[in-house]
């Protein structure tokens, strides 16, 4: 075993990565539907840095795998969490959730005077009640000691567990009623146009008397097929191609314009042709579909966009993204022509602008470092929390001139979660010794301390969402998950609510509530520590 340690203490790299394995080995062991998932790798690390104390890696691994996981979280979320600031919905939403961060960061720094709890361990439990690793990385900062980390490792495991049996236990007492949405995919019905009260007018004029939702896609007149122009004049028997997100809309099209005739326009295709393709190139991603110009001499309509396994009208406000599937219909001749355009390489839908990444990351260090006078307080620096804001701006503009700050999803998912890897397993190998040596003797206390600091959040949170704002349910535990942050309750939130609202509410305030929970730790540290 003598042999083992020495190996880990002189080999920190290889010792990362066994926490890392071990760590989601672990994190992956479920307890009626509760896991730990990657907030077991902080644990691991714990205990194996106090068996081998010198076997952590160097801080600046940590910093850096927080900074990567803070850009990836702000570029993905940017345009939800701006929504959420400016909709009636959003601003209750936030409101709800930023009071039960404060009161929970409130009830923990009354521990202080209340128990002799030290400052930097309360913040600690602050930020593992909330499970926020920016919180640590900042009372880390402020403290300059262990026992953030040790306040953090402490009560971790009531903020993954917590929030999830608290849900559970609101579900049961409750006894609300969500359905199921059907899956949002596009449907199309071809509709021989026999209603004499729309023979003469335009597409644009019959668009505006058609339900909201339905868009006609193409148009067949004299066995032809063609692109549907606004200006065009409808006539008695034109075959209407028309396209909406739900079967009803298309019932009550088909009422109000004529008969389905299935197989008018699908099965000729000398016309007009369709194909998807992904938008991968740098010449459509990031624009809206209004600024798109289609190379000259082809003409081609959009018929639908696909993101992830959700299917979205082409309004002309949509912004692609690195791996959306755009349906097209175009001329067979521009087939190829319309691939190349679009990029159509999945491949592509994969790769990292790493200029982009490089340049964005730089500004929000910059602005990191940049002292912001606070009153009462006196001049701080936001440290991580502003790359987190300068993510989001960028995750919003989308693009600048050559800089396209979106990533594809799944990249995005990769580099964040493995930057948030990385910090757990960096901060627990180097906070071991100290965690056991505290933990010996006030461990008992402070797990009660977490219960606590835990219940004031998700009490005030639920309570100001239910009752207070009168949000509907669905979307209120997507704020109670957004509020308390971990992965694992938002995922344990869809399912006790299988609608589109728990993602909409966790993205709307999630990355606010990071930045509460920053300057939270930083103000207190200030005003209490000195």
């Amino acid at each position: 075993m003598d042999a083992l340690r020495i190996l880990l203490e002189t080999q920190p790299l290889l010792t990362l990565f066994v926490t890392v394995a071990l760590g989601y080995a672990v994190g992956e062991i479920g307890i009626k539907g509760v896991a730990l998932g990657s907030g077991a790798v902080l644990f691991v690390g714990l205990a194996i840095g106090g068996w081998a104390p010198r076997s952590a890696p160097p801080p600046l691994l940590g910093t850096l795998g927080l900074l990567l996981f803070l850009y990836g979280i702000g570029i993905q979320y940017g345009e939800q969490f701006f929504k959420g600031l400016t909709s009636a919905e959003g601003l209750k939403a936030n409101a709800a959730a930023a009071l039960g961060v404060i009161v929970s960061g409130f009830v923990a720094v009354a521990l202080v005077p209340l128990f002799g709890v030290g400052l930097d361990q309360a913040l600690g439990m602050f930020a593992g009640s909330g499970t926020s690793t920016a919180s640590l990385q900042a009372a880390m900062s402020s403290m300059k000691g262990d026992g953030a980390t040790v306040g953090y490792s402490v009560s971790y495991p009531f903020g993954v567990a917590g929030p999830i049996l608290f849900l559970y236990a609101l579900g049961t007492l409750l006894k609300p009623k969500i359905e199921r949405p059907p899956p949002r995919m596009i449907e199309a019905a071809e509709i021989a146009l026999t209603n004499p009260a729309l023979v003469g007018l335009t597409l644009a004029e019959l668009a505006a008397r058609l339900p909201p939702g339905v868009v006609i896609a193409a148009v067949r007149r004299a066995h032809h097929n063609q692109q549907a122009r606004t200006n065009l004049v409808l006539q008695s028997d034109d075959v209407l191609l028309a396209t909406a997100t739900s079967p009803a809309l298309l019932v009550e099209t088909t009422a109000l314009c004529g008969e389905l005739q299935p197989g008018r326009m699908t099965n000729h295709r000398e016309d007009l042709d369709y194909m998807r393709v992904f938008a991968s190139s740098r010449l459509v991603v990031g624009r809206a579909l209004r600024d798109l110009r289609f190379p000259e001499g082809v003409v081609c309509s959009i018929a639908h966009v696909r993101r992830g396994d959700i299917d979205m009208m082409p309004g002309q406000e949509l912004i692609l993204e690195f791996g959306d599937r755009v349906g097209l219909l175009v001329n067979h001749a521009h087939l190829k022509t319309m691939r190349a355009f679009f990029g159509d390489s999945i491949k592509g839908t994969a790769e990292l602008r790493f200029i982009s990444i490089g340049v964005g990351a730089a500004l929000g260090l910059i602005a990191g470092v940049i002292p912001v006078p606070i009153p009462g307080v006196g001049r701080l620096t936001l440290g991580l929390a502003a790359l987190l804001l300068v993510a989001l701006c960028l995750g919003r503009a989308r693009r600048f001139g050559p800089f396209v700050w979106t990533m594809p999803l799944t990249a995005n998912l990769v580099l964040r979660n493995f930057g948030l890897t990385i910090f757990l397993a960096q901060v627990g190998l180097a906070s071991g010794p100290k965690f056991f040596a505290t933990v010996g003797v006030t461990g008992a206390s402070f797990l009660l301390y977490g219960v606590v600091i835990v219940l004031a959040l998700l009490c005030v949170t639920a309570a100001c969402c239910l009752w207070v704002f009168r949000l509907p349910y669905d979307m209120a535990v997507g704020v109670i998950s957004g509020a308390t942050g971990n992965p694992a309750i938002l995922a344990f939130a869809n399912r006790v609510a299988p609608t589109d609202a728990p993602d909409v509410g966790y993205a709307m305030i999630f990355p606010s509530m990071t930045i509460v929970k920053i300057l939270f730790v930083q103000v207190a540290a200030v005003l209490i520590g000195s």
